[in-house]
């Protein structure tokens, strides 16, 4: 049981991490055009998330894909860009209601490459025989999909404090908070070791 809360922390602590926010920002820009009652396509989108990165750290500790940590460092802050773009032109448009097959495609995907990112720590912390990565891979994962959770849990509080209180519209609150994640992630992409070669 103790070995169990050991990478359930480890999960919660991936995203939760304050130094390491580009999964939060990410979340945030997957949460904010949503609210409360469409509380079952959230966590739909959260889960797929959780399972493209669960299945990325799965290949990864078994050796079958490699990819290069300065190329994921780069792609991460895209994929929240891109994200938060789909955002500013679909805010307050009836699609974002209707289906989300797309967004949770693409959801699946964005998971894998976050996943990627982190699979050369996670190698280091798991124990040697390939029977025994499997347990802690789904420990961490449920550690994931807590703190995904949470994070989601506290965008929609706040979204829906700011659109009751403060009279902000849904588009209006995804706008600015899309404008803000792009504001962030730019930096980052600018940023990246990938442009030093």
């Amino acid at each position: 049981m103790q070995e169990f809360w050991l990478y359930f922390e480890i999960g919660l602590r991936h995203v939760l991490d304050i130094n390491a926010y580009d999964h939060v920002l990410f979340l945030i820009g997957l949460t904010v055009p949503y609210s409360f009652n469409e509380w079952k396509k959230l966590f739909l989108l959260v889960s797929l998330f959780t399972i493209g990165h669960t299945l990325s750290l799965l290949l990864s500790i078994f050796n079958i894909v490699y990819i290069r940590e300065n190329l994921i460092e780069f792609v991460i802050p895209i994929t929240i860009l891109i994200v938060a773009l789909y955002n500013l032109f679909t805010a307050g448009k009836n699609s974002k209601t209707e289906s989300i097959s797309l967004i949770a495609i693409v959801t699946l995907f964005f998971g894998i490459i976050h996943g990627l990112g982190f699979s050369n720590y996670f190698k280091t912390i798991l124990p040697g025989g390939a029977t025994e990565k499997l347990l802690p891979l789904s420990e961490f994962a449920l550690g994931i999909e807590a703190a995904q959770i949470i994070v989601v849990f506290v965008v929609l509080i706040l979204s829906y404090i700011v659109q009751t209180i403060f009279r902000f519209s849904k588009r209006d609150w995804t706008l600015v908070m899309s404008a803000f994640i792009i504001g962030v992630v730019v930096p980052m992409i600018v940023q990246s070791p990938i442009w030093n070669r």
